[in-house]
């Protein structure tokens, strides 16, 4: 077994971004890309083994590394995996290399600096989903802003600059409530910022409560959850395909993952006190974000809206409890809906950025009949389409279907309130590819419109098959996490009695 994985996942993605800088400038495109392709083949290719090898048998963390970094205060470079943050390491590596082609020929100015942002921030995200020590998850978490903020502010639309402050800002804010919390479990932890060890604390519960909501104000922005959502809609609709790719893939995954890592774990009682609260805001996230998705005209905004619609489910699963326990089918309901979330979105998010880069519009209005020009794009289409709306043998019905089956079991209301999005999600989904994808050719843009290239094809029978195969063998990925939620919810039902 190769050795110290989680920091070939971490730093080779960010010395091929720095390799890719150092292409210069747009008169070496060509290279740059090359160089950024190879870079984010073999960054995904060293997380391979993180899944492959991975003893679903075996409990606690592997690939675990361990090193002093700052030895007066206690910090160290410490990481590992358990079932839940082994997949989205994976996933991150995954969705970068499909980024890197989807903006091979699209972006033509600043080339190299735009594929060593994504480089760099997917090693920073990997750090981020493997630390184990509290300063490092810090650094890491707040250090993966930088990327995204100059990706949306260079090379989004109109209004970048507004939507890229907006989302720095909002996420920047929160997290700062985090690192007072990080410092006061610092002291009651014997002076270590092992996120371990913070597990092992007893704390009264007024202040578990206040704990809880500071990390609540940096998790539930990075979501995100209702009502803390508005800056994603706009940062969708500037960012550039790829941007909104990983944004919606995989940056909102590290909110969810917060919740897990932190919250539950430190604070389980504040977080069995507070579940109803939860429970309500995602029950609003999926409601009512599910009904703004309904009356939209911009296809970015619509997906966008979409995606804080099903992670609304993802934290509902999270805080389903009954009495003292977690319920585990939500819990791994909650995970598989995150790693699906992943590709669906992805695979949305570049189907939208393919028209746009023909028809240079994202209205719906200003297509029709896009089938009769481009029939491979359209059945792939359809296939995203098909999972974003839940529908059985996709990866978007396993995760729905389970959080529904956990709520069951805990509230039928709440159980009947969540499978609304399946309506809710079929309705603004379907209505969508009706008015851009069938009928008479809209206009003579969409009569000009040629169908997918190989680069095209590639990405999107990639993300395909990764829909399908998630939705027709769901247990390839369930089974990696059973073990890491069951001592999760051992963990949170045993301390209440303590």
């Amino acid at each position: 077994m190769v050795e110290n994985l989680l920091s070939l996942a971490i730093w080779t993605p960010i010395v091929a971004g720095l390799l890719v800088l150092a292409t210069g400038g747009d008169k070496n495109a060509g290279l740059a890309r090359i160089v950024a392709l190879v870079g984010a083949l073999a960054a995904f290719l060293v997380t391979v083994p993180l899944f492959t090898d991975f003893k679903s048998l075996h409990g606690g963390m592997q690939f675990t590394e361990f090193a002093p970094w700052i030895a007066s205060l206690n910090i160290n470079y410490h990481l590992g995996v358990d079932g839940i943050s082994m997949l989205f390491v994976v996933l991150n590596s995954f969705t970068t290399l499909m980024v890197i082609l989807a903006g091979w020929q699209v972006i033509q100015t600043r080339v190299a600096q735009y594929m060593a942002a994504f480089l760099i921030m997917s090693g920073l995200i990997n750090g981020a989903f493997a630390a184990l020590d509290a300063v490092l998850f810090y650094v890491f978490f707040e250090a993966m802003l930088i990327p995204m903020y100059l990706i949306i502010g260079v090379w989004g639309g109109p209004r970048r600059v507004y939507a890229s402050i907006k989302f720095f800002l909002y996420t920047l804010l929160g997290s700062l409530l985090m690192l007072v919390a990080f410092v006061y479990l610092y002291f009651h932890a014997d002076k270590s910022f092992e996120i371990l060890k913070f597990q092992t604390l007893v704390l009264p519960l007024s202040v578990q409560m206040l704990l809880f909501f500071a990390f609540f104000m940096s998790f539930a922005v990075k979501v995100p959850m209702w009502p803390v959502h508005t800056w994603l809609p706009d940062a969708h609709v500037e960012a550039p395909t790829g941007g909104s790719m990983v944004l919606a893939a995989i940056t909102l995954k590290i909110g969810a993952y917060g919740f897990l890592r932190f919250a539950l774990p430190i604070l389980p009682d504040a977080s069995r006190e507070l579940a109803p609260l939860m429970i309500a805001l995602s029950l609003v996230a999926v409601v009512y974000i599910g009904l703004v998705a309904l009356v939209q005209t911009d296809m970015k905004k619509l997906v966008a809206y979409s995606s804080i619609s099903h992670m609304g489910f993802v934290t509902l699963g999270m805080f389903m409890f009954a009495g003292d326990s977690l319920n585990q089918w939500a819990i791994e309901g909650a995970l598989v809906q995150m790693v699906s979330h992943g590709f669906v979105s992805a695979g949305m998010f570049f189907c939208i950025g393919v028209m746009y880069d023909r028809v240079h519009s994202r209205n719906i209005a200003d297509y029709g009949g896009v089938a009769n020009k481009m029939p491979i794009f359209a059945a792939f289409f359809m296939l995203f389409a098909m999972a974003n709306s839940g529908l059985p043998a996709t990866s978007g019905f396993v995760g729905e279907f389970m959080v529904i089956m956990g709520a069951v079991q805990v509230n039928f209301w709440f159980a009947f309130a969540a499978a609304t999005t399946l309506i809710f999600g079929a309705a603004y989904t379907l209505w969508m590819y009706k008015r851009v994808v069938f009928g008479d050719v809209g206009n003579h843009h969409v009569e000009e419109m040629q169908d997918v290239n190989k680069r095209e094809f590639l990405v999107l029978a990639v993300l395909g098959v990764a829909v399908l195969g998630m939705g027709l063998v769901p247990d390839l990925f369930a089974s990696k996490m059973h073990l890491s939620v069951n001592d999760l919810i051992a963990h949170v039902a045993h301390s209440k009695l303590k």
